[in-house]
């Protein structure tokens, strides 16, 4: 016995093995080959565990080969019969890619190597559930921005101003120095007539001089005092003054 021939009965007796009830030698009239050589089939179902039983299953395919004196050294005869739901079609496609891969595996025994393949081709081409499409997640809408707060009426604006012009008057204190704030009463000056008297404006300068003739004295005025009172706050000042002439 050849090599060839050899290699070519191990290979029958290890796909009897593998495939059991799957692989059976037939009759070379029913093969479609041209050939008067041993002739087998292998009968293939695409790969799905819904399928218990051959009777559920969509597609069925038997692949024929027989092997050349050659082989493996030279490609097998093949071919392809639809046993349930292939068309002539894709049978033509199907045996034309077996043939090519055939050729790419010289050398080696290489009908088991189809017969995968010709699976994988049922599996692939007839089970739409194969292979899940992974879902396709939601995109977040755009977060629509509300804006919060209470709407403005004409008690709470009023009142906002009323807390906002005491915040003024303590903003005017702090710039008032020390004296006008400690000064009694009926001679302090209230923060309009300060800042209006410029005194604010000259705090942190140089002091003039004890006895300078320029020296001026502060006089603090309460709020009774209206600006068109310029007379009696000239006799206040007299008044004043001559007081401290009498002590001296």
């Amino acid at each position: 016995m050849t090599d060839c021939a050899q290699e070519q009965e191990m290979e029958i007796e290890a796909l009897e093995a593998i495939l059991m009830d799957e692989f059976r030698e037939i009759d070379s009239s029913e093969s479609g080959l041209n050939t008067s050589n041993r002739c087998f089939e292998i009968v293939l179902c695409p790969q799905d565990d819904n399928f218990d039983e051959a009777s559920q299953v969509p597609v069925q395919l038997a692949l024929v080969f027989s092997h050349t004196e050659e082989y493996p050294d030279k490609p097998p005869l093949l071919n392809v019969k639809s046993i349930k739901g292939i068309r002539p079609e894709d049978l033509a496609l199907l045996k034309e890619n077996l043939e090519n891969e055939a050729k790419e595996n010289l050398g080696m025994a290489m009908m088991y190597t189809l017969a995968t393949s010709a699976k994988e081709w049922l599996t692939e081409k007839f089970c739409s559930g194969a292979v899940e499409e992974p879902e396709e997640t939601e995109k977040p809408e755009d977060e629509v921005i509300v804006p919060h707060g209470e709407a403005v009426t004409v008690e709470s604006f009023l009142a906002w101003r009323e807390r906002f012009e005491a915040e003024l008057a303590l903003e005017r204190a702090k710039l008032m120095p020390e004296s006008a704030l400690t000064a009694p009463k009926e001679k302090r000056l209230t923060g309009r007539q300060y800042f209006e008297s410029g005194r604010h404006s000259t705090k942190g300068a140089t002091p003039v001089a004890e006895g300078s003739e320029e020296e001026e004295e502060d006089i603090d005025f309460d709020e009774d005092f209206e600006d068109d009172d310029e007379e009696d706050m000239l006799e206040h000042y007299l008044a004043d003054k001559s007081a401290e002439g009498s002590i001296k």
